[in-house]
């Protein structure tokens, strides 16, 4: 699934491809994408609009319309915006954006898990609430709110973590690795953790994601960028989906687990069980 650095780097092809261009053709063929709305009745409303511009709250895209509406879009496990110049049939094409300068703009999702909801002017922070917590990247998340947010839980410190009111944007890979990073086990109770592993939990979110910005996110099964191109992050990792090899710190084999019923890396060496 798509986490926090995949989507930016989504977010930011969009703006590209996007930010100031008409909606002149919209065909939305799913109508799983817009559910319970109808998919013909959204595709009518999205048809003229100018997008004014593309952000992104946790692993949300949120495309904003000349008209005050927003469309927000969620990739969940296989969603793929792709640009194209020249419209072809595609494998699993769920929704197809004609746009103003001749090009296309196609929604691609095998898993037909993504979803899409038009909202209205004024509307988007009710949408938010329950949903998504703070950003991590923003600046305002401090490692004294992590705390706040663990205090008293029992659950473990790595499904806490995948909790998006806890933190917006965390998923399974970003998880561990900066688990990996605070040496801290996946398993350890949240209300377990003090102030100092706490902040360390905090810095490693922080730099695994802004890591996983910087080489444009993880490319391991179908995610791609706007354009097409694979992002790098796999490459980089230190124990996600890296069973039987030896750790990059220590040199203990990295094995495999389940945690919130997750797959889940580590290092039983820099990461002792609690």
């Amino acid at each position: 699934m798509p986490e926090l650095p995949e989507v930016e780097t989504v977010r930011r092809g969009l703006v590209k491809v996007l930010v100031g261009r008409e909606l002149v053709g919209v065909d939305i063929r799913d109508g799983r994408l817009t559910a319970p709305d109808d998919p013909t009745a959204v595709a009518h409303e999205l048809l003229g609009a100018v997008v004014t511009g593309v952000g992104r709250r946790g692993k949300y895209l949120a495309v904003g319309l000349d008209d005050g509406r927003t469309l927000v879009c969620h990739l969940r496990m296989t969603g793929w915006f792709h640009h194209v110049t020249e419209l072809s049939e595609r494998p699993h094409l769920r929704a197809v954006f004609e746009l103003d300068d001749g090009t296309w703009l196609l929604y691609s999702d095998q898993r037909r898990f993504g979803t899409m909801r038009l909202i209205e002017p004024g509307g988007l922070e009710d949408y938010w609430r329950g949903r998504v917590g703070p950003e991590p990247l923003d600046g305002d998340w401090t490692a004294q709110q992590l705390r706040a947010a663990l205090r008293g839980r029992t659950a473990p410190v790595k499904a806490l973590l995948l909790d998006q009111r806890v933190v917006a944007g965390v998923g399974n890979i970003y998880a561990d690795e900066a688990l990996w990073e605070a040496r801290v086990h996946p398993l350890t109770p949240g209300g377990r953790l003090g102030a100092v592993r706490s902040a360390r939990v905090h810095d490693a979110v922080i730099a695994v994601l802004e890591r996983g910005i910087d080489a444009q996110g993880a490319s391991i099964d179908t995610y791609r960028s706007v354009d097409g191109t694979p992002g790098s992050m796999q490459e980089r990792f230190h124990v996600f989906d890296r069973a039987g090899e030896p750790c990059p710190r220590c040199g203990s084999v990295i094995v495999k687990t389940r945690v919130a019923q997750r797959g889940t890396y580590l290092c039983p060496r820099c990461t002792p069980r609690p």
